[in-house]
């Protein structure tokens, strides 16, 4: 047993939350430009030391929704996680402290008032329509700039979140900013609002797929690409909107052997027979002259997405909405091309290396200004909410926290987790909208490849609503006296996810304020996940390399 960690907590839990706040370790009151980590290992999530054990002794598996039987071009086969612990020394001892603070007392100071009005701010866009964040990053103050240049040389917001009824953002003005959004069921659990927070996703493709043969800008060539990538990623036929394939450049997207009008991208992408796909418009060009590549569950190199987290607003019915408050802005950009080959290559190097020095530290290139890398050709920026409310960039240290998710993991598609799970042609705006123009409200349940609902598997092989056990709401709607899931509610869920994923009135007012105590304390290298009462009895504190989690055999079967 580490007894640094049992000091660390007896002197933890023994503080009360307002010392905490005014503790003097917080980022807003150091250089946000350091690369010096006080978490070794930020990549590897707080849900990683979930203890796999419900209150009565029996096994849960709430692993398996991350670490699964991947599929090529994923070659990480990361199923084994879901046997037992696997931590490089360093990272056996649980970093993530504010998993042990109780914040109800401080909750209780805060008004329902205040907290409402606090989130119904936007820190994003002005009563003028300008980015605010843009705005800062224009003149940035020297604790920013990591490169001291001068300047910001790094991403900036450039999303409107002003949506037209096919998902595109559009400036005040009018002007189309590339941003599209898309609504998808999310992922389990640790997105549901009923966990904390609302988040949504926007995609954005690089110019040459908005500009027809002439170099124009031109909306069908665009909403085409953007199929036919839908198509690469999920495999599968995407409905699109009537295009006239010898306008676009003579491809025969509905591959009906004839140039006439497509009314769907066909997915028939078999480059070993003969048989291959090509994008529209000057990336067509682009592709031929092989500055563009184009393959099964790749996005092409410049491919962009943007998601916001925001905290739980509401309205009088309890339907949960996105608050105008941005607690963080999350930026990916996929830099450089990777071959099947490559990728297979890398993932067997990184395999090895972790037989031969299972010990040795995961190094992730990177600044807080550039971005930090996951290694597998994608670039992560973003930003936080500082203690004033308004956005500041993330430190390296919070940066690298987001390659945990978005680096090697079985459940990825090319780095991505959302849009993969995107709404089909048969969804509200053929699932080309953003959670401001439709809510979550309605949605049926999603069903998972072996014809089994998703959402009401979780809650089978979890026994409960989250990775920590902590939401006693969900466990109190869907679970009965002996921890059984209630069958009425499970059939209830297959038509309306918001019974399972909307937090009540009053959790979405605790949950907010909880975040907001942490925004307070600029604690995020601690932990940003929401929790109103101390988590421990459901984490490991400290836990040894290959400590059996008590599952026997990995769940393998993949959601959609």
């Amino acid at each position: 047993m580490n007894h640094q960690f049992s000091r660390a907590t007896a002197v933890l839990t023994g503080l009360c939350v307002s010392s905490l706040l005014n503790a003097d370790t917080t980022v807003a009151d150091r250089d946000l430009t350091s690369r010096v980590l006080s978490n070794a290992t930020p990549h590897i999530p707080s849900q990683c030391y979930t203890k796999t054990q419900d209150s009565q002794g029996r096994v849960v598996n709430p692993c398996y929704t991350c670490h699964t039987r991947s599929e090529p071009p994923n070659y990480v086969q990361d199923a084994d996680l879901q046997l037992a612990y696997d931590f490089p020394a360093a990272a056996e001892e649980n970093p993530w402290k504010n998993l042990y603070i109780d914040r109800r007392a401080a909750i209780r100071t805060i008004s329902d008032a205040d907290i409402l009005s606090y989130i119904r701010a936007s820190n994003y866009v002005d009563s003028a329509g300008r980015i605010i964040p843009a705005q800062r990053l224009a003149e940035i103050p020297t604790a920013w700039d990591y490169n001291g240049d001068g300047r910001w040389d790094g991403w900036v917001p450039d999303a409107w979140f002003r949506f037209d009824d096919q998902g595109f953002d559009r400036s005040p003005t009018g002007h189309y900013s590339g941003w599209r959004a898309f609504a998808y069921p999310p992922f389990p659990s640790t997105y549901w609002p009923t966990n904390g927070s609302m988040a949504d996703a926007l995609i954005r493709l690089p110019e040459v797929f908005r500009r027809n043969l002439a170099g124009d800008f031109d909306l069908s060539v665009y909403k085409t690409n953007l199929a036919i990538v839908e198509a690469m990623i999920r495999e599968a036929d995407v409905s699109i909107d009537p295009v006239d394939e010898q306008a676009l450049g003579g491809v025969d997207l509905n591959k009906n052997g004839r140039l006439d009008t497509a009314k769907q991208v066909t997915y028939d992408w078999a480059p070993r027979n003969g048989r291959l796909m090509w994008y529209v418009g000057q990336a067509l060009h682009a592709q031929l002259d092989g500055s563009l590549h184009l393959a099964a569950q790749l996005y092409p190199e410049g491919t962009e997405f943007l998601q916001t987290l925001r905290y739980v607003d509401f309205d009088r019915q309890a339907v949960n909405h996105l608050s105008a408050r941005m607690k963080e802005i999350r930026y990916a950009r996929k830099a450089y091309w990777m071959t099947y080959a490559a990728l297979d290559l890398q993932a067997a190097e990184d395999t090895k290396e972790q037989h031969d020095f299972p010990d040795r530290i995961e190094t992730i290139r990177g600044n807080m200004e550039s971005g930090v890398s996951n290694g597998s050709g994608w670039v992560y920026a973003g930003m936080i909410e500082g203690r004033s409310g308004q956005l500041r960039p993330q430190t390296y240290e919070e940066l690298a926290h987001c390659v945990g998710c978005h680096g090697g993991m079985g459940a990825n598609t090319d780095a991505s987790l959302a849009f993969p799970r995107k709404l089909g042609a048969d969804s509200y705006q053929h699932g080309w909208y953003h959670w401001s123009q439709k809510s979550l409200a309605g949605l049926p349940e999603p069903v998972r490849r072996d014809g089994e609902p998703e959402y009401a598997y979780y809650l089978k092989a979890n026994r409960a609503g989250d990775e920590f056990r902590a939401n006693r709401e969900v466990i109190a709607h869907f679970f009965d006296e002996q921890g059984e899931p209630i069958p009425a509610m499970l059939e209830t869920l297959k038509r309306d996810i918001g019974v399972l994923l909307f937090a009540s009135k009053p959790r979405a007012l605790a949950l907010n304020k909880a975040y907001k105590l942490i925004v307070t304390q600029q604690s995020f290298a601690q932990g940003r996940d929401v929790t109103i009462a101390p988590v421990g009895a459901y984490v490991y504190p400290w836990v040894e390399d290959g400590t059996p989690t008590g599952v026997t055999e990995p769940w393998l079967d993949k959601a959609p």
